[in-house]
């Protein structure tokens, strides 16, 4: 009996499945939350020095972005940490997924909280201080725009880039799957800046009209503003971690390259998403004169989004060699790069028509 060795390494898989703009990301959300922390510190210290609530409570409010931006980052560094882990069956990119799903949780009751008081105010109207809430809107809005403005042009660095670095996607792929934990900072920002768009609209009707009823009128658009986009938050992040995101053009796809030798039927298919702009699939294949594994991933090398293919390939019941031949070919793959064969062929010696293959 003789020891029989391999070298894994060759097939040893990375479950880093970025799409290239992490890095381009991380520095933008870092940048934001020091930029909001330091408008939080600011705005503190002024509300301190002059007595104004209003600046204080801004303060204490950007003191909330910061924190959600905040976990943003830490939730992207926790994700970069756990790609390669062995606790994590594809990558640690459900760590963000769970960041961002918790981020719009947080902006919904942000919504309802705001909505609630608005409706207090309209039922006892306060005085408020034109100028100085003024003040606060605009400068509000100002570190907003500050802040869209760098997370924006992450954004469309990474996908410029992508576009046009051979990294082809299927059209209605491209913009559908982006980063949630980068999209659900994105949110924060544009909620924050619409509020204070709102808020800058009904003081200034309030200034120079005396419609005071405008300002908690506004509250309550803004806090509907702000449910509609963490409802969508909400649902895009849903679907990712119960693994419902494989559109059907994806799957079709899929279907469609392994099925274009008129032989081949695929009796099984499974796709989910594994990144931003990354799919998983595994797959049964039956055909009357099955190829090797290997053919079956060849087609579907143009998918550049299915980063991650399993495939396992059966001869169909009552296909030449006999009703008990039935032939298991499993192809594993990772990122389309490797094409390394280990078939083991069955003999004369060996049970009837069998024959089990491994490509990676």
């Amino acid at each position: 009996m003789s020891a029989h060795h391999h070298d894994l390494k060759p097939f040893r898989h990375s479950h880093a499945f970025g799409d290239g703009g992490e890095a381009s990301r991380s520095r933008a959300l870092l940048a934001v939350t020091v930029v909001t922390l330091v408008t939080m510190v600011a705005e503190l210290l002024a509300g301190w020095w002059t007595g104004s609530l209003a600046l204080t409570a801004d303060g204490w409010h950007m003191g909330t972005h910061a924190a959600a931006l905040g976990g943003a980052v830490l939730a992207m560094r926790w994700s970069h940490r756990a790609r390669d882990h062995a606790g994590f069956a594809f990558g640690g990119w459900k760590i963000e997924v769970l960041s961002a799903y918790t981020s719009a949780l947080l902006l919904l009751a942000v919504a309802a909280g705001l909505a609630w008081e608005a409706v207090q105010v309209l039922r006892q109207p306060r005085t408020i201080d034109f100028g100085e809430a003024m003040l606060v809107a605009v400068l509000g809005l100002l570190v907003n725009l500050v802040c869209a403005a760098l997370l924006a042009r992450a954004g469309h660095d990474h996908h410029h880039g992508h576009d046009h670095g051979g990294h082809g996607h299927g059209h209605g792929q491209a913009h559908q799957h982006h980063d949630h934990n980068f999209r659900a900072a994105y949110v924060h920002v544009l909620a924050d800046a619409a509020t204070s768009v709102a808020a800058i609209l009904a003081l200034a009707g309030g200034l120079w009209l005396g419609w005071t009823w405008l300002d908690p009128l506004m509250a309550l658009v803004g806090a509907a503003l702000i449910a509609h986009w963490s409802v969508g938050l909400l649902r895009s992040t849903a679907l990712a971690l119960v693994d419902a995101t494989a559109e059907p053009a994806l799957r079709q796809a899929v279907a469609a390259a392994i099925e274009s030798d008129g032989d081949a039927k695929l009796a099984d298919l499974h796709v989910w998403q594994v990144g931003p702009q990354a799919w998983s699939a595994t797959l049964s294949v039956v055909a009357d004169h099955p190829q090797p594994a290997a053919d079956y991933h060849a087609r579907l090398k143009p998918l550049k989004q299915v980063r991650h293919a399993t495939i396992e390939v059966h001869r169909c019941v009552g296909a030449a060699g006999g009703a008990g031949s039935v032939a298991h070919d499993h192809d594993h793959d990772h990122d389309h790069d490797q094409a390394h064969d280990h078939a083991h062929a069955a003999t004369a010696g060996q049970a009837p028509g069998t024959a089990h293959g491994h490509a990676h």
